[in-house]
């Protein structure tokens, strides 16, 4: 079957000159992926960070290009895809230098020596690569978070072999960019296949299945993301599944701060809201404001922006239909009131909506509408009374990527930060989660349902950790060794000889 492009804004569609991928072809991937597992991996790492700085040049010199398919395909405005790209960019340069720095092998050397317990034999540790990885592109990043994002340069730059799959919201951006990553790929003299490109939902079932894929990186919904979870669980050999799937995102706003800068945080939540229709994981969807006047102001403020804003396309139709259910499903619970609902909007095009509830009716709540994402321009304001009222519909929210809290300097709120840490991996003082920074510090992950694994990361240096295992090689002659375990190895890199760090 023929893979088709859909133009959101306007239904155009074309057909593309690429088929779905078949089980059999996705399977011949994996086998030719697997076959150069050891020979990438055993590559000097100058050569993989040469690699993937080559493959973030193709992309700038195609930049035009892309960006020209991505607004089709997406809608998106062309200054927003244009920043996506260059982060992109960016992010493979930022994996080179993770690789030449080569801490991320977390390499150690303990030579034999007596102890307490006896003698200790000579043992040496390093970081390996897990074999072939599986990426499922997202829909909302058509760079950053897809053919050519995170998930794919954290893996090759663990030394992994990637096999993508495309997502179907915008599939010749998809082509384009991994055409981009093979050209950058090939002028390195890498083996072709190191990354390869499949189309269609029954290849992305496949890639979960193949034997010849030892990981899997997901970026989507959590419906979609827990059945592929399972999936990669009750194969006869499980594989590791790194999902990042949905997060409502509680932003608080202190009694203090409404008081002092109620205008200004309204308008800025509304931003924050509406940004990139919306479509952020990291939209804050669950807004906790007081019951004052100030907080009365915080609210008006925001419906006041989110009313004034024009008809927006979402990324397909599809996943403008699945907003307006949930639009649907808020408007049907009694304690909920709609502050800004002005239509739903037909096919990708949709209007920004907001909703407010008690706290008291939020906690005591069994529906899970109130709690799950909506995936959108919407949000769901929570109106407090007192602190025990604010902990109470705390608790009763999920945990999320993002924990986001306005409070001043002098404020006796200070507790929220402390508190946000047990429900997010990223905790925000007086500012606004949408955008995750590439950085070594960056994490972009939480405790169910806003990812699989609360530990890893998605985004920064930190995500090269989900395709690699430890390996301990005890008495084993030099000559056996990884070169960088060697007593005389030329690998300048970071690393532990008995106890002390050298390297740095």
């Amino acid at each position: 079957m023929s893979v088709t492009s859909r133009n959101p804004a306007t239904g155009d569609e074309r057909v593309l000159d690429v088929d779905e991928t078949t089980s059999e072809e996705v399977a011949h991937l994996a086998r030719r992926a697997h076959d150069h597992v050891f020979d990438y991996a055993a590559r000097p790492l100058t050569w993989r960070a040469t690699m993937l700085g080559a493959m973030a040049d193709e992309l700038d010199a195609a930049a035009s290009d892309l960006v020209d398919l991505a607004v089709i395909e997406t809608a998106l405005t062309r200054p927003r895809l244009e920043g996506e790209l260059r982060r992109t960019s960016f992010q493979l340069r930022f994996f080179a230098s993770i690789v030449t720095e080569g801490s991320f092998l977390n390499a150690s050397i303990d030579h034999a020596h007596d102890t307490p317990m006896g003698p200790l034999p000579d043992l040496r540790r390093v970081n390996v690569p897990l074999g072939v990885v599986g990426v499922f592109g997202s829909s909302n990043f058509p760079f950053a978070f897809s053919v050519p994002g995170g998930d794919t340069a954290s893996a090759l730059a663990a030394g992994c072999p990637v096999i993508i799959k495309a997502h179907p919201a915008h599939p010749a951006t998809s082509q384009a960019c991994f055409e981009a990553l093979r050209r950058g790929a090939r002028k390195a003299d890498a083996p072709e296949g190191l990354v390869s490109l499949i189309f269609g939902l029954a290849a992305g079932e496949a890639l979960v299945d193949d034997p010849s894929v030892a990981a899997i990186g997901f970026t989507g919904s959590v419906a979609a993301g827990r059945a592929l979870w399972r999936r990669a669980s009750e194969r006869p050999v499980p594989i590791p599944f790194y999902g990042e799937l949905g997060a409502s995102n509680p932003l608080v706003v202190s009694r203090r701060a409404a008081s002092r800068r109620a205008s200004e945080i309204g308008r800025g939540i509304a931003g924050s809201v509406t940004l990139g229709v919306g479509q952020f994981c990291t939209k804050p969807g669950l807004v906790f404001v007081p019951s004052t006047t100030d907080g009365d102001t915080v609210v008006t403020e925001l419906a006041e922006v989110i009313r004034e804003l024009s008809p927006m396309t979402m990324l397909s139709s599809g996943i403008a239909e699945h907003f307006r259910e949930g639009l649907r499903a808020l408007s049907e619970i009694s304690q909920c009131r709609p502050l800004v609902n002005d239509g739903e909007g037909i096919d990708a095009n949709v209007r920004a909506q907001l909703f407010e509830v008690s706290a008291n009716d939020f906690a005591s709540s069994p529906a899970r509408t109130l709690r799950d994402e909506c995936f959108g321009p919407t949000a769901l304001v929570v109106r407090y009374d007192d602190r025990d009222d604010l902990l109470r519909a705390l608790d009763a929210t999920d945990s999320a990527l993002t924990f986001s809290a306005f409070i001043e300097e002098d404020d006796d709120e200070s507790w929220l930060v402390e508190y946000g840490s047990t429900k997010a991996g990223r905790v925000i003082v007086n500012g606004y989660p949408t955008g995750v920074g590439v950085s070594w510090s960056m994490q972009h992950g939480g405790p169910w349902p806003s990812t699989t694994a609360s530990w890893a990361t998605s985004v920064g240096a930190g995500a090269i950790g989900r395709w690699l295992r430890p390996v301990s090689y005890q008495d084993v002659a030099q000559k056996l060794l990884p070169e960088l375990l060697r007593d005389d190895s030329t690998v300048h890199v970071v690393r532990r000889v008995d106890g002390v760090l050298q390297g740095l």
